[in-house]
């Protein structure tokens, strides 16, 4: 099994490699991706004009112009039409983390991944901002959408976990905090972008707001063993038990929350 089919199998999610989608197998992709999408934009049609609790599975797939049995072929129920393109996404950002170059560090790595994720919201803004506006009104689908993030997580911290190196025999710790801390970048930044509507270059948004965390948490990125990157840890950060608890509005500016946790940790009293 190759380094990618194994993080994404530890990941939850199956199906064909970007190496194994090559002629047919790729057209056949293609072609389901294509009636995964025209699906779900049905369903999204018919959730935004008569709600989603009172639309069907039926209506949905006679509004794509297929039987019902098709629409099962694709998605194992209306919540999963919701979010049509992460497993492909997944796959994507797999493969771009087994092929990186072993002497770029694993955290811009995973940096690089989780824009796979923003340009495929980015790539579909009215799309995107109506799912968003959906997932909001309806726990069901919020907790779905918690499980998707959590596969994301658990495919970066398993590629970290094979890439850090460090002298405390902190690894596992710090693979699954540097995780949650990209991801969390992310969903700040796609948040804030979708409550605008979907305006703005929030590519750029996103670059800062690495930058924030690295400054705060990583310090510099440095190389210690061999071609195994490792983390060397921000001034004033512990690598030891100690536990920092901070509190900031949720609508509160990303720069203004990490200088909290900045504080919290080197026990400074910034704002």
């Amino acid at each position: 099994m190759t380094t990618e089919e194994q993080l994404l199998e530890q990941a939850g999610v199956s199906g064909l490699t970007s190496e194994a989608a090559s002629g047919p197998a790729r057209r056949a992709t293609a072609q389901r991706q294509l009636m995964r999408q025209e699906l779900a934009a049905a369903a999204m049609d018919l959730f935004a004009s008569q709600g989603y609790e009172e639309t069907t599975v039926d209506q949905i797939a006679a509004a794509a112009g297929v039987a019902r049995r098709t629409f099962f072929r694709y998605f194992r129920s209306k919540e999963e039409a919701i979010f049509p393109d992460h497993d492909d996404t997944l796959v994507r950002v797999a493969d771009l983390l087994a092929s990186a170059d072993p002497s770029e560090h694993p955290l811009d790595v995973v940096c690089r991944g989780i824009k796979e994720v923003l340009r495929m919201y980015a790539a579909t803004p009215a799309v995107s901002v109506a799912r968003y506006r959906l997932i909001r009104q309806v726990p069901t689908l919020r907790e779905r959408e918690i499980a998707v993030v959590a596969r994301y997580e658990r495919l970066f911290t398993r590629y970290l976990l094979g890439r850090f190196d460090t002298d405390q025999g902190d690894d596992a710790m710090l693979a699954e905090v540097s995780a949650a801390a990209v991801v969390a970048a992310h969903n700040h930044v796609l948040r804030r972008w979708l409550r605008a509507g979907g305006r703005g270059e929030v590519e750029s948004q996103l670059d800062h707001a690495f930058e924030a965390i690295r400054r705060t948490f990583w310090g510099d990125l440095t190389t210690r063993r061999g071609d195994r990157p490792a983390l060397q840890l921000a001034p004033g950060a512990s690598s030891g038990s100690d536990y920092v608890i901070t509190v900031a509005r949720a609508d509160a500016p990303l720069d203004e929350v990490m200088a909290g946790i900045r504080a919290a940790l080197t026990g400074q009293n910034e704002v």
